[in-house]
């Protein structure tokens, strides 16, 4: 009874409670409080300055990035108004005075790849030359199709610090830093070619198969290399044919003239490349940096460092070639009616052979002026002086827009013959914001000049060579893309041939403006 009515109690306590909640007043309303304001969107990161691009796309095997591939490309394109020399063709029996064309003067790519700090391979091929006329198939009359061909294949173990030994398909030239210049680096748009004497002669478009030696010893560079010379690739008939081919062979080095309907082949005592050399090749270049070194990894030389180092470098160089060429004396005459069909021509026509001598000495100068402003200068100067027997001259035009097979078509100017040359190149790099922000500006000057003995005047003297060349690299990031402006006054010789020798006409110097667009990755 009592338990119930302390439940009595207890219930009734909690009725009271409840109605006095029902009838008491609300407590007094208050302002929400106004949304927190929205936080900001986050600052974007500024745009980070451009990295400067290294030598090629490097991908790591190991951490530490002593194992390594590298892929290095880039192409030239030519947009060019030339101004032909006499008697050019642009077609079969077309002439032409002068055109703009355009065209691929490189397109190339390196693949590198290191798996021990002693051991390098390198692969370099691509395409060069190539217009809507030559660089093809047919070299000189069909621009379609050029060959995708090997530059250089090349295995290289380092002995030391002082000696790697490689081998292969190289480019370990002598004669001058030129010899073995970077294409992507290059001062002016281009070389002036008489730095590749035996460009597609002796070689296989300035690169040679055999072994070569390099190193440095302190701030003495040296590379040294024995190679065998390729097959001059001149149309020749080894025996006598009546009415056959006679270019590359002893009859190719003399004139045919017909007495009492005898015909004799008399010598010209001009030299030509020797069909049957099978002599080997020896280079070497020899360098001394008087102040910072350069990279030797790869055989290619720089040819302005753009005020990023400071190089002093004097160096000289060596080519030879035993018996790499041959002639015939004046003396010399063939009795070429007597001759029988199927005759060894090289047993039944005598001929002198010459050794290919060649030597060049230079001098290299790259450094910053002012190194708040950016400015640089670049100057590099080189003599050659090249033996390749009497009287030889060479005429070759870089991405010829010539049609045909005669060798002063289009722009072809006197590369190479014996005698001395001397070249001289000289730029400026001008300061930062010359151009904007971006663009860096680099004008240059370029001047060539040659003897050739085998180049004659009218009057019996030797005539001189000389070409100009001035222009303007717009360096958008650095050599990596470029756009140059070349403007190049070059000899037309309105050559004509006395008896196999070259003699000179009028001499006019012909423009060529040529617009160069480079990208290097």
């Amino acid at each position: 009874m009592q338990n119930t009515r302390y439940a009595l109690a207890l219930g009734s306590l909690l009725l009271a409670g409840a109605a006095r909640a029902q009838v008491a007043p609300p407590a007094p309303t208050t302002t929400a409080p106004a949304p927190a304001p929205l936080a900001p969107p986050p600052t974007p990161p500024a745009p980070t300055k451009p990295v400067p691009y290294g030598a090629g796309m490097k991908f790591n095997l190991s951490p530490d990035g002593q194992k390594y591939v590298r892929l290095m490309a880039w192409t030239q394109v030519y947009t060019r108004y030339n101004e032909n020399n006499t008697g050019t063709l642009r077609g079969p029996n077309l002439p032409k005075s002068s055109q703009l064309d355009f065209g691929i003067r490189r397109s190339r790519m390196i693949l590198l790849a290191q798996l021990s700090p002693r051991f390098l391979i390198y692969t370099h091929l691509g395409i060069n030359n190539q217009n809507n006329l030559s660089g093809g198939v047919n070299a000189t009359t069909d621009g379609k199709k050029p060959q995708f061909f090997i530059h250089e294949a090349v295995t290289e173990y380092r002995v030391n610090k002082y000696l790697n030994l490689g081998a292969g398909l190289h480019y370990y030239n002598g004669i001058s830093r030129l010899s073995s210049a970077s294409t992507t680096s290059m001062l002016a748009m281009d070389f002036p070619l008489t730095n590749f004497p035996t460009i597609d002669a002796l070689d296989q478009f300035a690169r040679w198969m055999g072994v070569f030696a390099k190193g440095r010893v302190g701030k003495f560079d040296y590379r040294v290399s024995m190679s065998d010379p390729f097959l001059t690739n001149l149309p020749t008939n080894a025996n006598y044919v009546v009415g056959g081919v006679q270019t590359g062979n002893p009859l190719g080095l003399g004139v045919n003239s017909t007495l009492n309907g005898v015909t004799l082949n008399t010598g010209t005592n001009v030299a030509q490349y020797n069909p049957q050399n099978d002599s080997h090749v020896y280079q070497g270049y020899f360098s001394y940096n008087f102040l910072e070194p350069e990279a030797n990894l790869l055989p290619y030389t720089q040819g302005t460092y753009l005020g990023t180092k400071k190089v002093l470098s004097v160096g000289g160089g060596f080519m030879y070639n035993q018996n790499g060429m041959f002639s015939r004396p004046t003396a010399s005459v063939a009795n070429v009616s007597g001759l029988p069909a199927g005759s060894d021509l090289y047993a039944a026509v005598a001929t002198n052979k010459h050794d290919i001598k060649l030597f060049g000495a230079d001098v290299f100068y790259d450094a910053p002026l002012d190194t708040a402003r950016r400015t640089a200068v670049t100057f590099y100067g080189v003599y050659y002086n090249y033996d390749f027997g009497p009287n030889y001259v060479r005429f070759v035009g870089g991405e010829n827009p010539g049609y045909g097979a005669a060798a002063t078509r289009g722009n072809a100017a006197p590369q190479s013959g014996t005698g001395g040359s001397v070249y001289g190149q000289l730029g400026f790099l001008t300061g930062k914001n010359t151009l904007g922000k971006k663009v860096r500006l680099q004008p240059y000057v370029a001047y060539l000049h040659s003897n050739y003995e085998g180049l004659r005047n009218s009057t019996g003297n030797i005539q001189g060579v000389n070409m100009y060349d001035a222009g303007l690299n717009f360096l958008i990031d650095g050599h990596n893309a470029k756009v140059t402006l070349n403007y190049r006054a070059r000899p037309d010789f309105n050559l004509t041939t006395v008896n196999g020798v070259g003699v000179v006409g009028e001499v006019r110097h012909r423009p060529e403006i040529t617009l160069q667009t480079q990208v290097f990755l």
